[in-house]
């Protein structure tokens, strides 16, 4: 898989694609949350400790360009958005729990101590 050196290239892999839509620290934790259901963005920012409501934004606005996630925006007073999966959002829920199961037997493999993880 080699590496891009600008945003106008074009993935050389599938794999590749697959981590730019969901790669870094945050979108796999949003996806987690958007998994249970449709979340407004309150929600979601109280839900993932450490994200700063800018990097929140951020990574909303990236899946959303990346069709994983949909945003709806009602309009009343005070405004309305919520976030829910798409289809191809929804796609992805088998390859993260098939992460979540390799961390877990990883873990396991190397006596690595766990917190209290929640199933993808």
């Amino acid at each position: 898989m080699a590496n891009s050196s600008g945003p106008t290239e074009k993935a050389s892999c599938p794999v590749e694609i697959a981590l730019k839509a969901i790669g870094g620290r945050w979108k796999v934790l949003i996806l987690r949350e958007l998994f249970e259901g449709t979340r407004r963005f309150n929600q979601l920012h109280r839900a993932l400790t450490g994200i700063t409501q800018k990097m929140l934004t951020q990574q909303l606005r990236e899946l959303e360009a990346d069709g994983i996630i949909h945003r709806e925006v009602y309009k009343q007073v005070p405004p309305k958005v919520e976030y829910s999966l798409t289809e191809a959002g929804r796609q992805l829920k088998p390859v993260l729990n098939a992460m979540h199961q390799w961390g877990l037997d990883r873990a396991s493999d190397r006596d690595l101590p766990l917190p209290d993880l929640r199933a993808i």
